[in-house]
């Protein structure tokens, strides 16, 4: 696909997003949870050596080869189509967002218990004994990690690939969530309660599963997550962004969700970390400034959405450079 094309289908998705949100539960998920879960019964739960391998690999090369199969073979006019419908199926700006929104509501009317409720559903840990200030700091962190992983990490790919891009990060993601919410292992993933499902549907299926699909997706998602944490820079205070991404990225085990974080937070002007209880405070902290309340939640949107407009700009002029320069 052109540049110009990559950045119509951009625009296209996202716009009709916003219009007719993509139930991905129903639409995305749960095929796929059905389609893994026969590859891994097929292969024996991953009692046979190297088996996590070649199912990861029928799973996101074998999507991905198909959906490049299919862009090649189309005409001109329907592989476009293609691109759109492909896009919209992978991209999820608004996935999550409702999870944010209601927590942002219930803060807001005091309604504590509801909030903790809404992010233990949406984290998929429990919260109990966190403060109001405590749940605004875990819902930043997770916006800013949800906007990246539904939103900039397929559109980094969708520009460099195309549909095939978009599909690979889609479906690598799939299998980073999916198998490793039976088992936590040294990683911080923020599932959530669908792929939680995921110990009904696989049973005591091999941890090397889980293993090499973190891996995987961390290797995919490892330029990606850098970029977005220059959007997140250059769309808030790009100084402080950068300074607590360089000194306190280090701090974290998981470096990919560290690097998102910590951008975020430098570009907010606001400090994030462990959630404090109402009778303690403890853990990590990370940023600069005020602890993020309440009132940063709107800021967090607005932070994301600056950062989209940058990168949708940035691909304009990128098209507008290489048209001229044609």
């Amino acid at each position: 696909m052109s540049l110009f094309w990559t950045l119509f289908s951009l625009v296209v998705v996202l716009l009709f997003e916003q219009v007719r949100p993509l139930s991905a539960k129903t639409v995305v998920l749960d095929p796929l949870r059905r389609l893994s879960a026969a590859l891994v019964k097929r292969f024996d739960g991953g009692h046979h050596q190297h088996h996590e391998q070649l199912v990861w690999g029928l799973l996101v090369l074998g999507g991905t080869g198909l959906c490049a199969f299919l862009s090649h073979m189309l005409p001109s006019v329907l592989s476009l189509l293609f691109a759109i419908l492909v896009l919209y199926l992978s991209l999820g700006f608004r996935h999550e967002s409702h999870y944010f929104t209601d927590i942002h509501f219930a803060l807001r009317a005091g309604e504590t218990d509801r909030a903790r409720a809404l992010l233990s559903e949406w984290r998929g840990e429990q919260y109990d004994g966190v403060s109001s200030g405590g749940i605004a700091r875990l819902t930043i962190e997770q916006a800013l990690i949800g906007a990246h992983r539904n939103v900039f990490g397929v559109v980094f790919w969708f520009v460099i690939l195309g549909p095939c891009g978009a599909v690979m990060y889609r479906l690598a993601r799939f299998a980073y969530d999916e198998w490793n919410a039976e088992q936590q292992y040294g990683f911080e993933s923020g599932l959530g309660v669908e792929a939680a499902s995921a110990q009904v549907v696989y049973g005591g299926m091999s941890r090397l599963y889980g293993e090499f699909a973190c891996h995987a997706f961390l290797i995919i998602d490892w330029l990606p997550a850098r970029m977005t944490a220059i959007l997140f820079a250059v769309g808030g205070n790009f100084e402080e962004s950068v300074f607590c991404w360089r000194s306190q990225a280090v701090l974290w085990p998981d470096r990919t969700s560290a690097i998102l974080v910590t951008s975020g937070a430098g570009a907010l002007g606001v400090r994030l970390g462990e959630a404090d209880s109402d009778e303690s405070e403890a853990g990590l902290e990370i940023g600069v400034g005020e602890k993020a309340d309440v009132d940063d939640l709107q800021a967090t949107i607005g932070l994301v959405w600056r950062a989209l407009i940058v990168c949708l700009m940035l691909l304009a002029l990128t098209t507008v450079a290489v048209w001229v320069g044609g």
